[in-house]
């Protein structure tokens, strides 16, 4: 049975979908006005882990990722560029629908984009404001009071009293409370609005993700997820919008990943130590990457370097090197089979993907000294269902790195050849050169039962 860590009761639970075989599940995705780093990179694949595993027990999953496509920082960088909005936007959305491609990232069942439910934010906000719970300032914005939902602050575990005494609260004379948070922000010169019966305005982005979440999935679904630096405020916030307005329950399942790292401090463009997607995908293999992020517990930090990146790169190469040196037999998973059903143990206990990992280890291990083609088919199968080793072994062993510049394929193959007619000759000097020469061009020969072939170093 699936088991998720509920960041709502600080405890893993046995998952119980609402509606029997099917689950809906809500992330939040990025707001697109740059490209995205290494830290949205971990959302997307975790999550499309998530997506695939419930796919792969036989859920019929809805899964929906929005797209915040309007806030203050698009706002200012549109203006800074000289550009419309929507011009910034969707560029940068394609970026994102690029870099979440090359990670192997499959793409969600609904995109939503935040300015195509404006309509269904401003009914939420109304039916907030007619249970007591949302009001007008004097200064036109439209605010929670956040002191009249009594649940505030049980995803977070924050109490009103801490949040009170200074921590990431806004002092604004306007607000009732310092605590209350904007739903309706009214017009100011030069930004897009929308008009409104508190008067022309745009939505805060908290509203944004309890409009589109119910809008598609209802106003009680399974599982909400994203980054842990959203759990407060954005997330506590989505909590108090939706269940105050709808007078039920949220969501049943909170799932957040851990940060990515850089020298022990969280990778974010506001400390400026975020590495792009695009960056790090012009030294390391997307699949390397993504096995990077996978083989870490999704709730655990994750720290970044160019040696842990390179280790990630060698242990993927080393599940290749079996695919490649043992043919594998296309089947059927049987789930009773050993390895098979220890895989699955780790993925239902909190999508363990570290522990999933650590199978297909031992699975490779093993098929090597059976020289068993059925379990490096097995290896291989269990592996695509969380989106690895679905590529021909020679063709990623040989672009895993790619030396820019340097021999093409051909003549590498030439090379190869000539060597192995060197040695065939018993020239043993020239087949050590054409090797010492190979190596300096950044190409490893492995000579195996099967014959020579050759990957970039």
């Amino acid at each position: 049975m699936l088991k998720i860590f509920n960041s709502l009761k600080r405890e893993k639970e046995a998952f119980t979908p609402i509606e029997p075989g099917k689950v809906r599940m809500y992330v939040c995705g990025m707001t697109v006005y740059d490209y995205c780093h290494l830290g949205h990179a971990r959302v997307m694949v975790v999550f499309d882990m998530v997506y695939r595993w419930l796919k792969a027990s036989g859920y019929d999953v809805t899964y929906v990722r929005n797209i915040t496509d309007i806030d203050d920082k698009i706002i200012k960088r549109a203006n800074e560029n000289g550009e419309t909005i929507q011009q910034l936007t969707n560029r940068f959305i394609a970026c994102m629908h690029e870099d979440a491609d090359a990670l192997g990232v499959l793409r969600p069942d609904h995109e939503p984009r935040a300015t195509e439910y404006v309509p269904q934010m401003q009914e939420i906000i109304q039916r907030l404001e007619a249970n007591g719970l949302a009001y007008q300032a004097a200064d036109g914005d439209v605010n929670y009071a956040v002191r009249k939902f009594p649940g505030y602050g049980k995803l977070s575990g924050k109490s009103l009293d801490d949040l009170r005494a200074g921590e990431r609260v806004e002092v604004d004379s306007a607000k009732q409370d310092p605590l209350d948070f904007v739903l309706w922000k009214h017009a100011k010169p030069g930004e897009p609005a929308w008009p409104s019966r508190w008067g022309d305005g745009r939505p805060g982005w908290h509203i944004e993700c309890s409009a589109m979440s119910s809008s598609i999935l209802g106003q009680h679904f399974d599982i909400h997820g994203g980054g842990q630096d959203l759990q407060f405020p954005h997330h506590e916030n989505e909590i108090a919008q939706s269940e105050g307005a709808n007078c039920c329950t949220y969501v049943n399942y909170w799932m957040h990943n851990g940060f990515v790292r850089v020298d022990n401090e969280k990778m974010s463009k506001s400390l400026g130590n975020f590495f792009t997607i695009r960056e790090v995908l012009q030294q390391y293999d997307a699949e390397v990457v993504r096995f990077f992020i996978l083989r870490a517990h999704y709730r655990s930090p994750l720290n970044y370097s160019d040696a842990h990146l390179d280790d990630a790169r060698r242990s993927l190469d080393t599940l290749y090197f079996t695919l490649r040196d043992v043919p594998p037999v296309a089947q059927e998973i049987d789930w009773d089979q050993p390895y098979a059903a220890r895989f699955a143990a780790a993925l239902n206990e909190d999508f363990d993907s570290h522990g999933a990992v650590a199978v297909l280890y031992e699975l490779a291990a093993e098929a090597n000294r059976q020289k068993s083609g059925e379990l490096s088919g097995l290896l291989k199968a269990l592996a695509g269902l969380i989106g690895l080793l679905e590529r021909d072994p020679l063709a990623y062993l040989r672009g895993a790195v790619g030396a820019a510049g340097g021999p093409d394929e051909a003549e590498i193959d030439q090379l190869v050849a000539d060597r192995v007619a060197a040695k065939k000759a018993r020239n043993f000097a020239e087949a050590d050169r054409i090797r010492d020469q190979l190596k300096s061009l950044g190409i490893v020969l492995d000579d195996t039962a099967q014959g020579t072939s050759w990957r970039r170093a």
